[in-house]
């Protein structure tokens, strides 16, 4: 056997159909695509939503809301998620590269510290939101907050 004696199985290739190649291949005349009308012709293209002429859905609903262009999300993570991350890594300084590197956020998200769960470890604390509850419990066992 030789890679130039190589062939397909039996069966599994067909060829192509070639269409409008006149009246003898028993696929001239129309071509497959019917008799007149836009489908048709060559060049045709539907619009996205067009429903045949009927009023498209995205016309009979109203529209509604609006989305604020300069809105800041925040990847949330509490100080229970703190504890844990401390109590695995032994880390005293977290900063948001630690919780990318965890996958707690990733590298682009803008990160806020939130106060639910309990920290017992004192922790240097570097993230671009605190809350209020989140603050007083990460200095009531003598963490520090760096807000950047």
């Amino acid at each position: 056997m030789n890679l130039s004696e190589l062939k397909p199985a039996l069966g599994s290739v067909k060829s192509r159909k070639r269409i409008g190649r006149g009246q003898g291949s028993g696929r001239g005349g129309t071509s497959t695509r019917g008799h007149k009308g836009a489908k048709s012709r060559s060049g045709y293209s539907r619009k996205a939503g067009f429903e045949g002429g009927q009023m498209p859905l995205y016309r009979r609903l109203p529209k509604f809301g609006f989305k604020p262009l300069n809105k800041i999300t925040y990847q949330v993570i509490n100080l229970e998620a703190l504890q844990q991350l401390a109590d695995k890594t032994n880390a005293d300084v977290i900063s948001v590269d630690v919780l990318v590197a965890n996958g707690l956020a990733s590298k682009n998200d803008k990160v806020k510290v939130l106060g639910q769960g309990e920290l017992t470890k004192g922790l240097e604390v570097s993230a671009h939101a605190f809350s209020k509850s989140a603050v007083e419990a990460i200095e009531k066992v003598g963490g520090k907050v760096n807000t950047l």
